[in-house]
């Protein structure tokens, strides 16, 4: 890994920011094309081989407690859905970068006795002599 400076951390970490408020709108989930049979016997459907009625765009999504939800598109919603599906790939993108440059950061900041006015929270801890490698010791 290449030793970056705190300025040129903080620098990339700005441009991260830069580019996740130009995100615009995203959500989770994917667009599937399904088929169905209807149930009547005497459509066409009900023959064999016959791929059912279709095809439908359906967009689906895992909501709150893992329950998985879905919602059929009209044709003029499907082109808009996958742009937002490609924008929330590009988010989750962005956000992980950002948590990696911060870690960065964070290793980065040097440690100081006192806090200077105006600095981020946590820079003015001193660090535990003993533990200098970044391990824990003991178990």
């Amino acid at each position: 890994m290449v030793n970056r400076s705190l300025e040129e951390l903080e620098a990339e970490r700005a441009g991260l920011y830069g580019q996740l408020a130009a995100t615009g709108d995203f959500r989770r989930g994917s667009v599937s094309e399904n088929y169905r049979r209807c149930g009547k016997p005497n459509c066409a459907c009900a023959l064999p081989g016959h791929p059912g009625h279709g095809p439908r765009q359906l967009w689906t999504r895992t909501g709150p407690g893992g329950k998985r939800r879905g919602r059929q598109l009209a044709a003029i919603e499907v082109e808009k859905v996958r742009a937002e599906l490609d924008a929330y790939t590009r988010f989750a993108t962005l956000t992980e970068a950002i948590v990696e440059v911060n870690e960065a950061i964070c290793e980065a900041r040097p440690v100081t006795a006192v806090p200077a006015a105006g600095s981020p929270p946590g820079a003015g801890l001193l660090e535990d002599p003993a533990a200098t490698d970044g391990e824990k010791g003991g178990s």
